[in-house]
């Protein structure tokens, strides 16, 4: 084990220095300039040349490049062109909004399609399994944002239950209001997912009833929750695990349309508006740290993997 987690962790650094890499060359080669952002109307050649020092943008790009990732090491991951305000600080603020609402959607998505994709397997072809499967395909076809548009009318405009959005409340403040702020786009994010918790659940659950251990386990008497919750759904759920994990980054990435639509000052919301305000120094930031936490994830998911099969070897 820690061999491997050694091995994991030295490919986990060159993927996130290809990350940094790919990050610092899509920024070198975008039509707009820094230091005319920054700028604007009193850019004059003086003043141009002068900030251009100041950032180190007259150096070549290798040893920018170098002067960059010395400052990631330090901690420093530079200062926001907009805001003036460092990008560590918007890191701290912003990164456990996202957190938040991503694990709150991964949890109703687990809650509700896992369940369910057990039921469905274990009744299939029943009425119980047709409606399911009806839902986890108006679950897949319903695009999260027409979703959250659709809770925003009920909820909040219609049946005045939840705030639409607005102020952030963190949960060391209160955690009531906190709630009440973010379970409507935990909803919108985690609905979709359930629909494919249901699918990979079921049709995992179907193939590992039929093997051959669970048709010895039913022929010695064992009761039915018994062989489903001891035998059957610990091997059923490896593949779930892996969609988990595809889950959970892909609602880290996506988060930025809903925290758009809920006013949500999320790491998403920031990616975006540093591509709509062309600052470049935060979206650099904003990739960096993506990029961290997803390696993270999977290193997470390789070690839930021994956990659940002890056949499985890390080496």
């Amino acid at each position: 084990m820690p061999s491997y987690l050694a091995k994991r962790l030295m490919v986990s650094l060159v993927v996130i220095f290809g990350v940094t890499l790919v990050a610092f060359l899509a920024i070198q080669f975008l039509p707009s300039d820094v230091v005319d952002i920054m700028l604007g109307m009193r850019k004059t050649p003086e003043s141009a040349a002068a900030l251009r020092a100041e950032l180190g943008l007259d150096r070549p790009p290798v040893e920018q490049y170098l002067t960059w990732m010395g400052r990631i090491l330090q901690g420093d991951l530079g200062t926001s062109i907009r805001s003036g305000e460092p990008i560590i600080d918007v890191m701290r603020q912003r990164l456990p909004v996202t957190l938040e609402l991503a694990f709150l959607a991964s949890i109703i998505a687990i809650l509700i399609g896992v369940p369910a994709g057990i039921i469905a397997a274990v009744r299939q072809y029943s009425k119980v399994d047709q409606v399911s499967t009806v839902f986890s395909m108006l679950g897949l076809s319903i695009p999260d944002f027409w979703l959250a548009t659709m809770l925003i009318l009920l909820f909040s405009v219609t049946w005045k239950l939840m705030p639409p959005g607005g102020l952030w409340v963190s949960p060391q403040v209160d955690l009531g209001q906190n709630l009440k702020r973010i379970l409507m786009p935990a909803l919108s994010m985690g609905l979709p997912s359930a629909a494919i918790y249901f699918r990979i659940t079921r049709s995992s659950m179907l193939e590992v009833i039929r093997s051959d251990f669970i048709v010895t386990a039913y022929s010695k008497g064992a009761r039915e929750s018994r062989v489903i919750f001891q035998h059957a759904l610990k091997n059923a759920f490896i593949p779930v695990v892996t969609m988990s994990s595809l889950d959970f980054t892909y609602l880290l990435g996506g988060s930025f349309i809903i925290e758009t639509i809920f006013s949500l000052p999320g790491l998403g919301r920031a990616t975006l508006e540093s591509i709509y305000e062309r600052d470049f120094i935060l979206l650099q930031g904003c990739l960096l740290v993506y990029a961290i936490m997803v390696v993270l994830v999977n290193i997470l998911l390789d070690l839930v993997y021994v956990w659940l099969d002890p056949r499985i070897r890390l080496e």
